[in-house]
């Protein structure tokens, strides 16, 4: 078998509906460079989740003997303060994947605090699986603040922009 018939073997869909193992591999590599533990993407009706197992410890370990715990002389700590949810300005990524500021490396960036800018202009661009996707103004403002730096991984939900 040549190499460029493995490569196609390697990349065709599989009997298993569809699907191309070749996404699946990119998931997975996904998932191991930007850390995460799980990852689902749709398109075209299909729908792929890739999920890390976490690794567990095997065997049983002796319970520590109980500590007998003094009074609490202070009152107990707070808990900690919730997450707060975006602001009504704030543009959060629709996607995980890698943002960037401008549409090429050493381009002058999308917009810059203090622009002015109308419903779809582009703010920047977030890759996911090979694909840049853009992220538009979902309204006319002012960009406020810039929440990330340019080839950062990013979360779905969080926040890139906020305009005001």
């Amino acid at each position: 078998m040549s190499s460029k018939d493995a490569k196609e073997a390697q990349h065709s869909p599989r009997s298993t509906g569809g699907i191309d193992a070749g996404v699946i591999r990119e998931l997975a590599e996904l998932l191991t460079e930007t850390s995460l533990s799980e990852i689902e993407v749709e398109q075209a009706g299909i729908r792929i989740r890739v999920a890390r197992q976490l690794s567990a410890v095997y065997g049983s370990v002796p319970a520590p003997a109980p500590v007998a715990q003094p009074a609490p002389t202070t009152a107990p700590e707070p808990a900690p303060a919730k997450r707060e949810a975006p602001s009504a300005g704030t543009v959060t990524s629709p996607m995980v994947g890698t943002v960037y500021v401008a549409p090429e490396p050493g381009a002058s960036p999308f917009v810059k605090p203090g622009d002015s800018v109308k419903e779809g202009d582009t703010l920047l661009i977030v890759e996911a699986m090979k694909t840049m996707n853009p992220i538009t103004a979902p309204r006319s403002g002012v960009v406020k603040e810039i929440c990330v730096r340019d080839a950062e991984p990013v979360e779905f939900g969080q926040a890139l922009v906020v305009l005001g």
